[in-house]
């Protein structure tokens, strides 16, 4: 059974020794690092932004496909995107979050809404 360690890191600055603050969670351009790298806070940051941007929708209303997907590419899908191969998602519960954004947005558009989400998917935003 191996033993938890926690150890103290320090720094030398100009003679003075400075400990270092362990923290848990860091955001460092834009993406949340979390202890163990779950990325679990900062798929809840980019799908909670992406659901406030897609409160547009409610701006058109009759906003065409197109339009749409124009909309939802440069505005929603780069929060979703961003970084995206540094924290890249393995988790079915991470995936599926992310998912849902899309999942969501794809019934936005009122001729396409009628349709099963993979044909709105495979129809629509390829």
């Amino acid at each position: 059974m191996s033993k938890k360690t926690d150890y103290q890191y320090h720094m030398n600055h100009c003679g003075s020794d400075i400990a270092l603050e362990k923290l848990s969670n860091i955001v460092d351009l834009g993406v949340n690092f979390d202890d163990k790298l779950s990325f679990k806070d900062h798929i809840t940051d980019k799908t909670n932004k992406a659901y406030g941007v897609l409160g547009i929708k409610r701006n058109f209303d009759n906003l065409s496909t197109d339009a749409f997907l124009m909309l939802y590419k440069s505005i929603v899908w780069s929060h979703l995107e961003y970084a995206a191969s540094l924290w890249n998602p393995n988790r079915k519960g991470d995936i599926k979050r992310l998912e849902k954004v899309q999942m969501r947005a794809t019934k936005l558009v009122n001729n396409v809404k009628h349709l099963s989400y993979e044909n709105r998917l495979k129809n629509y935003l390829h």
